[in-house]
């Protein structure tokens, strides 16, 4: 009974001699080993813990900053700024603008808004006047305001950088630069500030052309200018813009200029140079006195009359020319004015004068493209209803210049 109790119960495990082969000193390093292992493992884990609560924890932020949280300002705001509304924007796009500068506290908040409130299809793109820290539904009313609307630039066809005097009545025509001044005028918190045409002559005249986006085919013309801000005439084109307000006279003034160029290239008029045998700074030119001296019904013979007469040498001798550079508008030019030594006066200057004499705008600039077939070399305007008579013979010429004097268009003592 004894042997067989023996025979049936568990064996004890053996805890004799170690594993051959293994000292004292090699279990003690495996030990050691061992233990590193799972500290290792287990500070990577918890390393790895705290990067996916971060993750977590940021990327919640950013959401519920950005789409989440409905969190929107109170009140009326704290200082004015100017954003701008980008052509094809979405509601999302928009917010996305607001929240960047501060306007409003998510971009969910103003699309939430904005769903509540139809004019905002009416929001068209350019720069808009609104405050920091305000109500999203107060944004979307001020967008919706065409009164904050700033930086809306229109310039007519045919005017020039200066402002123009009519000598007969006195009133004056803003010229580009007092536009540009006028549209930058923004009441920044109580504080009036405007680009001021003096700024802007003064980078016009000094700046790099390079700086201010002139174009290859204008660049030797404007050097050669010198530091006359009139070397950018006729390089803006009219239209309707939108400049920035906040930016710097020379940031405007390059903005318009790289614009321009770029609609002119556009227009074709790279490759119509090319064909005529002429540069383009030739044919605006061209252009510019089109737009001056005849209305749009005439424009093809004017820019003919110009053609022959440069190509038989002749002095142009246009009136507006003269004007230009004394910053008038009249009609008839008196002996002392026609003989001034100018850049631009064509009486005394054989060929076209040194820039353009205004913007031109895109029929007088086709007409200069493609000008009327014909031989005259002289016109006048002979009745206050703008009929201008057209001849190559110099006599006929004399006597439409009578009757433009009889009927009170030309001073009967030129």
């Amino acid at each position: 009974m004894v042997d067989n109790w023996r025979g049936e119960r568990a064996q004890p495990v053996a805890v004799g001699p170690p594993r051959r082969g293994m000292t004292r000193s090699d279990r003690i390093r495996e030990a050691r080993s061992r233990r590193k292992r799972r500290i290792v493992t287990g500070l990577s884990l918890t390393l790895l813990i705290v990067v996916v609560i971060g993750v977590v924890f940021l990327g919640s932020r950013l959401w519920h900053t950005m789409f989440g949280g409905g969190d929107d300002y109170a009140g009326e705001g704290v200082n004015d700024v100017v954003i701008e509304i980008h052509n094809g924007d979405s509601t999302t796009a928009i917010g996305e603008t607001l929240q960047h500068h501060d306007v409003v506290a998510t971009v969910k908040s103003f699309v939430n808004a904005a769903a509540r409130n139809s004019t905002i299809s009416s929001i068209q793109p350019g720069f808009y006047k609104v405050r920091t820290e305000i109500p999203a539904s107060n944004a979307v009313d001020r967008l919706s305001d065409p009164q904050n609307r700033v930086g809306k630039l229109v310039i007519p066809e045919g005017r020039q950088l200066d402002d123009l005097q009519d000598v007969k009545t006195n009133a004056v025509t803003d010229g580009i630069f007092s536009l540009i001044s006028r549209a930058t005028c923004v009441n920044f918190d109580g504080d009036q500030r405007c680009v001021s045409v003096d700024d802007l002559r003064r980078v016009a005249g000094s700046t790099d052309p390079v700086a201010l986006s002139v174009p290859d085919w204008a660049n030797s013309a404007v050097i050669a200018m010198g530091n006359d801000h009139r070397r950018l005439e006729g390089l803006i084109t009219p239209g309707t813009w939108n400049i920035n307000p906040s930016s710097s006279p020379r940031e405007i003034l390059s903005t318009l200029v790289g614009a321009s160029a770029t609609q002119y290239a556009q227009g074709g008029i790279l490759d119509t140079a090319k064909a005529m045998n002429m540069s383009p700074y030739q044919i605006l030119t061209v252009a510019s006195l089109v737009q001056r001296e005849a209305k749009p019904q005439d424009f093809a013979k004017v820019a003919r009359v110009i053609y022959n007469r440069l190509a038989e040498h002749r002095t142009l001798e246009f009136d507006s020319t003269v004007n230009y550079s004394l910053d008038r508008q009249e009609v008839a030019t008196t002996d002392a004015d026609r003989a001034q030594m100018t850049s631009w006066n064509t009486y005394v200057r054989q060929g076209l004068p040194a820039t353009p004499i205004c913007s031109p705008g895109e029929q007088a600039l086709a007409a200069a493209e493609h000008p009327a077939a014909g031989d005259w070399l002289y016109f006048v305007t002979v009745d206050m209803q703008g009929t201008t008579l057209f001849t190559r013979d110099y006599q006929q010429h004399l006597a439409n210049i009578e009757l433009a004097k009889h009927n009170g268009v030309l001073d009967s003592a030129r």
